[in-house]
């Protein structure tokens, strides 16, 4: 499938993506993340899409997935309403910084970036950091 944004064009594979995505969405719900980290990671690697792109894309593609889990997790009596109202406003607003830093700087220097927090959240995940 052709996709245009902001004049440019690229290819995409709509079936990589809906699969990749479904995947992603339900790990993300059972362990309780974003998905952010793995969708970043199959947008530019699997779709072959830019960073300035992916950036926005992959928020607003978490944003249902986390709002869904974030609902069942307080059915079951697991959130914290607190840590919910600081973090809400932290994350609209790197939402919206974020895409404007990425258009400015290289996208290799961003790719690096996005590197260096994967490799930090796994270690932390493998409670090795």
């Amino acid at each position: 499938m052709v996709v245009e944004f902001w004049g440019q064009e690229f290819n995409v594979n709509v079936i990589l993506g809906c699969i990749g995505g479904f995947v992603i969405a339900v790990l993300a719900s059972m362990f309780g993340f974003g998905g952010g980290p793995f969708m970043v990671p199959l947008m530019t690697v699997g779709l072959r899409l830019p960073m300035f792109v992916v950036v926005g894309s992959s928020l607003l593609a978490i944003f249902f997935n986390t709002v869904v889990g974030s609902a069942r997790h307080f059915q079951f009596g697991n959130f914290d309403l607190i840590f919910f109202l600081v973090m809400f406003p932290a994350a609209i607003l790197g939402g919206y910084i974020a895409p404007q830093i990425a258009k400015r700087v290289s996208p290799l220097v961003v790719k690096r970036v996005a590197v260096a927090g994967l490799l930090l959240l796994a270690l932390n995940l493998l409670g090795v950091y």
